[in-house]
């Protein structure tokens, strides 16, 4: 969400909460790619977490946390966020504080343009260091592959620069993945995504590619059971040649026995006591 007003940073008064919230300024995305980067890391999180219930995460979404704020109409919608041990089941427009028991987002990632770097690298992330006390927070422009940024909030709750490892990522503790590039064409797009990795290295993928890698597993498990299966075929074939080539020089033997003994009684001779 692009509004941007002074910020006035007041805590949210649990005794009596707003209740004039919206959850649609109607401001669009920044650009279409950043529309696809931000569902890239919603639905690829969700597919790494598909068995889990104990989070949830949303983007473009606003984050209700003072009643100033809402006085103020100052609008803050990350483009993704996580808030860890949390109920996932749960249906939400927005995400109000004061009504998930003063919780605030464990990670955040803004997509950047030239025109919300400043904003992005200043005010939200002064916001989120001082009020939200985000453990992680990322920022990145999707249309500069060089532009990833990471901080984490220290044990005097200040943020740290993070330092990326040799593949130019950015670990996130709270989620226990890797932040870093992919090059790839998505939603018939083709840029440098920032995507999810797992502690290995291994790249954490969205529901359509998970869906090809299985169908992918499915055939290569088919291909290898029919392998297998030819391969039995050709031992067993192998197994019958070698036992009718085995039939093959019993019956020579005993044709050529029969011969010799024949030879010997032409010769008189009694084949028997021989």
């Amino acid at each position: 969400m692009t509004t941007e007003n002074n910020l006035a940073v007041v805590d949210w008064e649990s005794h009596k909460p707003p209740t004039d919230l919206i959850f649609d300024d109607g401001e669009p995305l920044e650009s279409n790619r950043h529309r696809i980067a931000m569902n890239i890391l919603i639905r690829s999180l969700q597919q790494a977490w598909a068995d889990r219930n104990d989070y949830f995460t949303g983007g473009n979404m606003f984050i209700y946390y003072s009643s100033t704020q809402v006085r103020n109409r100052d609008f803050r919608g990350p483009d993704f966020f996580a808030v860890l041990n949390v109920d996932g089941n749960n249906s939400r427009q927005g995400w109000v504080v004061w009504e998930e028991n003063g919780r605030y987002p464990d990670v955040i990632v803004e997509l950047m343009s030239p025109s919300t770097a400043a904003i992005d690298k200043g005010i939200k992330k002064n916001l989120y260091e001082q009020t939200f006390h985000t453990s992680d927070y990322f920022v990145y422009d999707p249309f500069d592959a060089n532009s990833l940024q990471g901080w984490h909030l220290d044990d005097n709750q200040q943020y740290q620069s993070l330092t990326p490892n040799e593949r130019s990522w950015l670990w996130c503790r709270r989620l226990g993945l890797w932040l870093g590039t992919w090059s790839g064409t998505i939603d018939r797009e083709t840029a440098v995504w920032l995507r999810f990795y797992d502690v290995a290295g291994n790249l954490v993928l969205l529901p359509e590619e998970a869906a090809v890698a299985q169908a992918e597993a499915a055939v290569a498990q088919a291909d290898a059971a029919v392998a297998r299966e030819e391969e039995a075929i050709a031992q067993a074939d192998a197994a019958i040649a070698r036992e009718e080539e085995a039939i093959a020089r019993e019956e020579e033997a005993n044709a050529r026995a029969e011969r010799l003994a024949a030879k010997l009684r032409e010769l008189g001779e009694n084949p028997d006591v021989l």
